[in-house]
């Protein structure tokens, strides 16, 4: 089953794990929003800015099956609003972005979260 995800973080240097994640994705099909501090194309998506994404939100609310994280917890800080208005089904934790804070916010919202390898779980098929 496809999952539209959003990817949090990505970078347009191809040796980091946003931007491979995002190629993976693609080749597994997966409806992707990639979101970084820089716009630009990744495997063929189009990569929008922290703040274009903040203006479509309200038009991915409820939309969204999983968040993919690749921003530190300190980085994450600013992007709790948005994270939780988008009210995804669920938010995953990539090695180095696990934040004890945001896990209790998810949990009152009642979205679930994994700490995990998005590349793992694709490369397993347990995504």
């Amino acid at each position: 089953m496809l999952k539209k995800t959003l990817v949090l973080g990505v970078s347009l240097k191809p040796h980091r794990y946003s931007h491979l994640a995002v190629h993976r994705l693609h080749m597994y099909h997966h409806p992707i929003i990639a979101v970084g501090l820089v716009a630009g194309e990744v495997a063929g998506e189009e990569v929008i800015t922290f703040e274009s994404a903040f203006a479509k939100a309200e038009t991915h609310k409820n939309t969204i099956d999983t968040i993919t994280l690749y921003l530190n917890p300190k980085r994450q800080q600013a992007y709790y609003a948005y994270i939780l208005s988008l009210l995804p089904k669920r938010v995953v934790f990539n090695p180095g972005t696990e934040n004890p804070e945001l896990y209790k916010m998810l949990r009152e919202h009642k979205i679930d979260y994994e700490v995990a390898c998005t590349l793992v779980l694709l490369g397993t098929n347990q995504y």
